[in-house]
This record gives C-alpha cells, sequence and structure tokens, in this order.
C-alpha cells in the first residue's frame, strides 16, 4: 500500500509531466494552441503555409493542402482539398489531422471558428512583418516537433533581414506604390508584409493608411499620392503588360523617371523565407530611384 500522502505526492508529479509535455505556442490572433504531442497529421490551408512548413522540417507531415501549393516541388504531390478561399470540410475531416495550419485573412475567421467548434485544433497565421515570418518558422517548427530545424531557418532568415536592414533603411525615403493588380486596381496597406519590406528598403507605402488591407484604388488617387517608384506584382514570372499603362500618365513621378519595376509576385506576396529574395529585389529597385533622385539635383 502507497501511503496517501506519497500517493498525493506521486499524483502531482504525473500532472507536472504532463503539463510539460504538452507542446504551446501563440498564434497570430493570440490563441493558444496546445497539442500533446508533435503534430504528425498536419493540413495547411494556403500555399505560404506549406512553404514555411517545409522550411520547419514538417513537409513529411503534411497530409492535405489547397491549391497553388507549389513551392517546394514536393508540395506538389500532396493531396488538395479545395483552394485557400474554399476548403473542403467534409476532405479536411476526413483526413482526421491532429493540427490544421490556416491562413486568417485569406481561409477567414469563419472558416477558421467552424473548424475549432468542431474540435480541430488549428494555428491561425497572419504575418505582418519580417519578423512575424521568423516567429511563424520557430513556431510551426517547435509544434511539428523540428524545433531545432524551426529554429535554424528563423535565425538564418533574420540574419538576411538585418543585413538588409543594415544596408537599405536609414537611407533617403522613398515614396513607392505597390500595385497588386489593374482591374481592379489593388494594392497593400501598411498592415500588410509587403508594407514592411517597403520599410526594410527605406521606402515609404503610400497607401499605407488606406483600409482594407488590400483595398480598390483609384487612377486619380494613385496620381494625387505622386509616388516616385511604381512596382508591380501580377501573375507568376513575367512582367505584367499593365504595368506599362502608367506611361499614359506622365505627370506621376515615378513615370517621368522611368521607375517602373517588377517583382515576382512569390517572392513578396508569400509570407515565406523567399520574400527575403523579393526584398533584396525591391531594396535595389528603390536604391536604383534613390540615385537617380539624387543625380537630378
Amino acid at each position: 500500500m502507497i501511503p496517501l500522502r506519497r500517493f498525493g505526492f506521486f499524483i502531482a508529479l504525473f500532472s507536472v509531466a504532463s503539463i510539460q509535455a504538452e507542446i504551446s505556442a501563440v498564434d497570430d490572433l493570440g490563441a493558444i494552441v496546445s497539442i500533446s504531442a508533435p503534430a504528425q497529421r498536419i493540413v495547411s490551408l494556403a500555399p505560404h503555409l506549406t512553404e514555411l512548413l517545409f522550411a520547419a522540417g514538417a513537409g513529411g507531415e503534411i497530409v492535405g493542402v489547397v491549391s497553388h501549393s507549389d513551392y517546394p516541388v514536393a508540395a506538389l504531390t500532396i493531396p488538395q482539398i479545395g483552394a485557400y478561399n474554399s476548403v473542403s470540410h467534409e476532405t479536411l475531416i476526413a483526413l482526421k489531422p491532429d493540427l490544421v495550419f490556416a491562413w486568417n485573412s485569406g481561409n477567414g475567421p469563419e472558416l477558421i471558428a467552424r473548424l475549432r467548434e468542431l474540435g480541430i485544433t488549428v494555428y491561425a497565421n497572419e504575418p505582418q512583418t519580417m519578423r512575424d515570418v521568423a516567429r511563424s518558422l520557430k513556431d510551426f517548427g517547435r509544434l511539428t516537433g523540428h524545433t531545432q530545424i524551426g529554429a535554424r531557418a528563423a535565425a538564418a532568415f533574420m540574419t538576411g533581414y538585418e543585413e538588409l536592414s543594415a544596408r537599405y533603411q536609414a537611407r533617403a525615403s522613398v515614396e513607392v506604390f505597390y500595385q497588386v493588380w489593374d482591374r481592379p486596381l489593388i494594392t497593400m496597406n501598411g498592415k500588410h508584409l509587403i508594407s514592411d519590406v517597403i520599410r526594410l528598403c527605406g521606402g515609404r507605402n503610400v497607401f499605407a493608411d488606406a483600409v482594407p488591407i488590400a483595398p480598390r484604388i483609384s487612377i486619380e488617387s494613385v496620381m494625387r499620392l505622386d509616388p516616385e517608384v511604381i512596382v508591380a506584382s501580377g501573375m507568376g514570372e513575367v512582367r505584367p503588360d499593365w504595368l506599362d499603362m502608367w506611361t499614359a500618365w506622365p505627370s506621376i513621378a515615378a513615370v517621368a523617371h522611368s521607375q517602373l519595376y517588377f517583382v515576382p509576385p512569390d517572392l513578396l506576396q508569400r509570407h515565406t523565407p523567399r520574400v527575403l529574395d523579393g526584398a533584396k529585389l525591391l531594396c535595389e529597385q528603390i536604391d536604383q530611384a534613390r540615385r537617380a533622385r539624387a543625380a537630378r539635383k
């Protein structure tokens, strides 16, 4: 027979061990995400989440993704359960995930709430800064049992970030307009990761104060704000033809001084380690405009 006092001691130890064994992280909505063991069956509900999971070492645990999850190449072999904005609930549930990674502004808070109501553990992701990308890598690695890989990926990312910051952030400010699409005309406001990249490069997003996060704007508003640089997004790796439509408005500083640029959208619009590659391109473009402005004086 174990004395009652000693029995209570063992129960207390068991409880402490259970708490210590639990893996937790705070997601981008402020929710505490807890799992009893590293996730073994993961569903990713956005292409950038899939890419982050692979970078954090968890690609092998992903059992479901959404369309356009095309990087790295290995992601193309994972079953798809719809698009980021039209997920098949039935297919997702049938996969029996022990952890779902969701994109708040893309999937929508309603979907995240519904999955949680169904008893599914969800980590809601919404990086708004470069530092958030590094934090995501750490969290994803820890929740999936790849703590060291996630931490190394985060450290490497921050090293690249700090190098760019040291080179560009203190340079003379440049007014930048980032164009996501042409019809309708869409940009990103100051809460999006792209705006943080512009700041990193020593630029200023002329639509930083606009709402919502991806506002529709007018040609007149672009003319009024008179950006020194226009950067186009588009689709894929090819410079969009619609970037050249701005030549019809030569009064805009960016047009008058031939400062129209393109960065492949996957390098800036996906919140992943590749955003460093996009940042390098953007910083060089903004700096070219900066140098051209100095030469005119």
